[in-house]
Parts: structure tokens; sequence; C-alpha cells
């Protein structure tokens, strides 16, 4: 095969490698393929030292946040935000915004409660409310707001709209939502929270590992081991 055919071949294959990895390694996949593979636990039957996946319900243990996007009253949100970036004949997605912010919530399984000790955590939170602006479509006040208050604006040089997409997902109260960690009995004053919880597990990142978090559907579903029944 003559070397003309063959260096765009191997750029292509180079290319799809590279697309294959990054998506396999994304924060995203890590989170979800963790919680998925580990064996959950109920809270009521945790050992302190014990290292498990626990699924439960958010219930706000303070003041809940305001998700900045959609204005959901919640207790953990992700936002990220991208701008389309040309170059020469291509064009890509620029994230020009990140950010996460947790506050203070419990996960509750019965009568029994786990607290996130969020010093060392790797979440995942589902998109589910996205927004975008651009040519003959202004950015929603709130959308402005967002940007404005981290420095930017939606629009760029003559006053044309950039194109920019939103993204945001949210813990709401009530919804279900897993995490695996080791976990830990304390009172609610060593956990910081208020004295109604009495005691509560609280999970913490290993040595090796941090905390995984994610309310995804395919990751709540939780396989009890014989000795954890």
């Amino acid at each position: 095969m003559k070397p003309e055919i063959l260096i765009p071949i191997g750029i292509g294959i180079v290319m799809v490698i590279v697309i294959i990895v990054s998506l396999y390694f994304s924060k995203k996949a890590v989170v979800r393929r963790k919680l998925k593979k580990a064996v959950g636990k109920k809270i009521s039957d945790f050992i302190s030292g014990d290292i498990a996946k626990v699924v439960g319900k958010v219930e706000f243990a303070g003041e809940p946040l305001i998700a900045p996007l959609s204005g959901r009253r919640c207790a953990h949100y992700f936002v990220l935000v991208e701008e389309k970036v040309s170059s020469g004949k291509s064009s890509h997605w620029k994230t020009i915004i990140e950010e996460e912010v947790a506050g203070k919530f419990v996960i509750r399984d019965g009568r029994y409660c786990a607290h996130i000790n969020n010093q060392n955590v790797k979440s995942y939170l589902v998109e589910d409310r996205q927004y975008s602006s651009g040519h003959g479509n202004d950015a929603l006040p709130e959308l402005e707001r967002y940007l404005n208050a981290h420095g930017y604006k939606s629009e760029g040089v003559f006053g044309w709209n950039k194109s920019i997409r939103y993204k945001e997902g949210v813990l709401e109260e009530g919804e279900l939502i897993a995490a695996v960690g080791r976990g830990e009995w304390k009172t609610a004053d060593q956990a910081q929270l208020p004295d109604t919880y009495d005691r509560v597990l609280e999970i913490s990142a290993t040595e090796n590992e941090p905390v995984y978090l994610s309310d995804d559907p395919e990751t709540v579903k939780t396989t009890y081991s014989d000795s954890y029944v």
C-alpha cells in the first residue's frame, strides 16, 4: 500500500485509540465502573473499618443548596459550561467553567444514615438539565448571571452571541444514590451533624481510593454478599 494512503489510515487509527482511551478513563466512566462492580452492604450491617457500597436516599442535614442554573433545592450540584471554539476549518468544545459544590446531607437506608466525608470524593452526577445559547438564541437571565459571576459573558465581539452549552446535575432530597468507601461509626457531633442523627456511619476515602459517589441509575443497583445479608 502506498505511503500516502497508509499515513491517513495510521492517523485515523491513532485518533480512534485516543478517543476510546479518554472515554474509558473519564471521570464518569471510572465512577460508574467502580460503583457497578462494588459489593453492597446495608448501613446497619457495617462494622467500623468495612469497605463497601451503600445505597440510600438523600436527606438534607442542613440548609439545602440552590442549583445555580435550574434553581432547584439540592444537597450537591455539578455545573459544566463549554464554549464552541473554532480553529481553521475545525471546531471543538472548550470547558470554561466546571464547578462542583457539596452541602451537608446524609444517605438514609431505613432507620440508619451514612454521611459522606467530602475531603476526597470522585463523583458523577447525571447532567439532567442542559441549556444552550448562541446565534438567534440569547442566554436566559440565570445563565447570564452565572457566566457573569465567573467572569464570562454570553456575547462576544459586536454583541454577537457565543455558542455555549450548559450542563447541570444535582442530588435532590429523596433521590436514590450510591457511594463506596470505608465506613466508620461516629456520633452526630463527631460527624458535625445535628444531634437528631445520634449515631451515623461516615463514609471516607481509603488509603488508595477516593469515595466514589453517583446518582446514575446503573450504580444504585446493589448486590449483597452472603456475609452482608
